[in-house]
């Protein structure tokens, strides 16, 4: 390794999840050629690799946010792009990172053309800010961890609805100033699950009100996937649903009987597997596979959200492949533009497939299908996709902000 080489992080090599660093390697020769590397492991022990080739201005210098790679995982002037551009060695792979105690560790090497690294640094990216605390709750049927910023409020109230447990988007967003409780809509398998009640999520938001802390009269929620429909379930038939954030989801009720009050109130949207498209990856395209919600057999399922009084953000990825989302999308809009609602605003991503997620980690081309139990194409194109994430994560806060207004004599009678 060479003394002189050096790798820089700025502002520092610590930092949030969803920060952007400036990488900048100096002591190269002038104009030398060289390859940057990432490397990291999973909460699965799976590791992640990426790598691009870079050439060092006249004074042996490079900085990832003004030199384009010429070649590698990614061309172009991607700042960030060794993190979203690593990928594993074996197929079909997501990166698991989804605990919020647990940093986001990233190293980062320089290399000869030969191979011979000259340089190594390591980025520490944690999913909570300092003074951010999490506790677990299970109270009721809420079984779920709840993130609250430091300092005594007011503060607004966000559910974070998950499909499977993850606490990252939650921990991320009680970094911004939130108070989230993240609750996963689906513990264990979706094989062992007949049917969900929306009762235990009305049980979460009631639980968010009562919090001393909560300064909004209303809580929003957040959800992408099969959870983007509890969420609009939730935005029909539960009191105190602000503002609901709908990612890649479907405008029906999808898989399972929906239940409240021990009543059914939406039949299940199901999948039709002779539909599904196999590819030469082993994976395959389940995007034509769910049932079409506006035949007469089927209109049962989709839920009427014409009748909530919430405000939506509506996101959906013009080549997600799980779903057609981006239609979904546009059959609520026109719903909800016949019924004169302008409780709405929606956003629509070229080149972006279905797993859209706080930005700056590893792109996830194709990964387990738990619903069809199968490997699925999630569809996207890499610098896209993780462009719509960076755009889509600053939009979420500033809906959260504009719809969930905090009071502080409301927060204060709470205590």
């Amino acid at each position: 390794m060479s003394n002189q080489v050096r790798v820089r992080l700025l502002p520092s090599s610590r930092c949030l999840f969803d920060e952007p660093v400036q990488v900048k390697v100096s002591g190269l020769r002038s104009r030398q050629v060289v390859t940057m590397r990432a490397r990291s492991t999973d909460e699965k022990g799976v590791e992640f690799s990426s790598s691009a080739t870079y050439r060092a201005d006249g004074d042996g210098e490079i900085d990832l946010s003004r030199d384009p790679s010429l070649s590698g995982s990614y061309v172009g002037v991607e700042p960030m792009g060794l993190l979203w551009s690593m990928m594993s060695n074996t197929w079909h792979k997501y990166f698991n990172k989804d605990k919020a105690l647990e940093p986001f560790m990233v190293n980062l090497s320089v290399h000869e053309e030969q191979g011979r690294m000259l340089a190594e640094a390591t980025n520490e990216r944690f999913l909570m800010a300092d003074g951010v605390s999490r506790v677990p709750v299970n109270e009721g049927n809420i079984h779920g961890v709840l993130f609250t910023p430091p300092g005594e409020g007011p503060f607004p109230a966000v559910l974070d609805l998950s499909t499977f447990r993850s606490e990252k988007r939650a921990s991320l967003l009680a970094n911004k100033g939130f108070i989230v409780l993240a609750v996963p809509v689906i513990n264990g398998y979706p094989d062992d699950v007949k049917e969900i009640h929306l009762d235990r999520f009305e049980e979460a938001v009631q639980f968010l009100h009562r919090l001393p802390k909560v300064g909004s009269k209303g809580v929003g929620v957040i959800s992408r996937s099969k959870a983007a429909d509890i969420a609009l379930s939730l935005s029909v038939l539960v009191s105190g649903v602000e503002a609901v954030v709908w990612i890649n989801g479907c405008s029906a009720n999808v898989a399972f009987p929906l239940y409240h009050k021990k009543r059914q109130i939406l039949p299940a949207l199901m999948f039709d597997m002779n539909e599904v498209i196999p590819t030469e990856s082993g994976a395959v395209i389940s995007k034509y596979a769910l049932h079409n919600h506006l035949k007469e057999e089927n209109r049962a399922s989709k839920i009427p959200i014409e009748k909530a009084n919430s405000r939506f953000l509506f996101a959906a990825s013009e080549d997600d492949l799980n779903w057609d989302s981006k239609a979904y999308m546009e059959e609520m809009v026109e719903r909800l533009k016949h019924r004169g609602k302008q409780n709405f605003e929606s956003v629509s991503y070229p080149g972006a497939g279905h797993c859209l997620e706080p930005p700056y980690g590893p792109y996830c081309p194709s990964s387990i299908n738990s619903f069809i139990s199968k490997m699925s194409l999630w569809g996207g194109e890499p610098q896209a996709h993780a462009a719509a994430e960076v755009h889509l994560w600053k939009k979420v806060q500033e809906f959260f902000r504009s719809s969930l207004s905090c009071d502080a004599a409301q927060t204060k009678s709470k205590v």
